[in-house]
């Protein structure tokens, strides 16, 4: 992509891989189709991967290896890659994405989205979740966390838009004095126009969608969808997926109050908390 991304070192070691990955592929008088077409996915596919734009499956890393008669070197390139990361095994893809991303659309049932997090929510959502860690353990993962957000430092790039359900807004995540500062950072980033957030009320009945999803469209790749369930996530490139996500979201986004009706509810949340910490 002509955007080098956020996570340089990240886009270095990528970068590594395909450019061996094509030197062994023209090695063995393949094209790109021949090879796609051997390891189950599109010579596209390998394209992007060659370019540094993609990330394969660990499974896509196992098959080139045989058909290539590397001896597993790819498979321990991509491990050690994937170590390199911050970021749990699953989201690692997703967080090197980001960085890559023409536009990023998500949904929260539940927390804030990681790229708006505050430092003292992102470790209040960790603790929560592992009680029993190391403080230097819930340092590390909330570092990585707002390491992702170097990326809201360019004022147009990536186009972000983001649709809270209502109960990210009212559950009190580590207390009001931590949920004033994460609604006011969410209210000074959509008035800087950084971000377009709505609210999904508790007024507009089921929702949608039961789970988190985040949609990322990209300049030169196909687009993606992300969803995550309990210490798991999934990354969906499959077109017809991808596709029924976004109706998904949008009829999200549909039921949705509308961003300035969204800021004021998200305002006046922002109020009630700090009149709590009055008191």
């Amino acid at each position: 992509m002509a955007n080098g991304g956020v996570f340089g070192q990240q886009r270095v070691g990528w970068g590594f891989f395909g450019t061996e990955l094509k030197i062994r592929r023209e090695g063995a008088g393949l094209t790109q189709q021949e090879l796609g077409a051997k390891v189950f996915c599109s010579g596209s596919y390998i394209g992007q991967f060659e370019a540094g734009i993609r990330r394969p499956q660990p499974d896509i890393a196992k098959r080139i290896d045989v058909e290539l008669g590397t001896d597993g070197y790819f498979t321990r390139v991509y491990e050690e890659l994937i170590k390199g990361s911050p970021n749990a095994d699953w989201f690692a893809d997703v967080a090197y994405l980001e960085g890559l991303a023409r536009a990023i659309q998500s949904y929260a049932p539940t927390f804030m989205p990681g790229l708006l997090q505050t430092p003292a929510y992102a470790r209040a959502v960790f603790l929560a979740g592992c009680p029993f860690s190391s403080d230097d353990e819930i340092e590390t993962w909330t570092a990585a966390r707002l390491a992702r957000q170097r990326l809201l430092e360019d004022p147009t790039r990536p186009l972000l838009w983001t649709v809270l359900d209502e109960n990210v807004v009212r559950r009190p995540v580590g207390g009001a004095a931590v949920m004033r500062e994460q609604l006011t950072r969410v209210l000074s980033l959509a008035r800087k126009r950084r971000v377009m957030v709505q609210v999904l009320p508790y007024s507009a009945g089921a929702p949608s969608l039961e789970s988190m999803l985040k949609l990322m469209t990209f300049d030169d790749a196909p687009p993606v969808a992300y969803t995550e369930g309990v210490m798991s996530g999934a990354l969906l490139d499959d077109p017809a997926q991808v596709a029924r996500c976004e109706l998904t979201y949008d009829l999200v986004r549909a039921a949705a109050l509308s961003p300035e009706a969204s800021l004021a509810l998200i305002e006046s949340a922002a109020e009630g908390y700090a009149h709590e910490e009055r008191t």
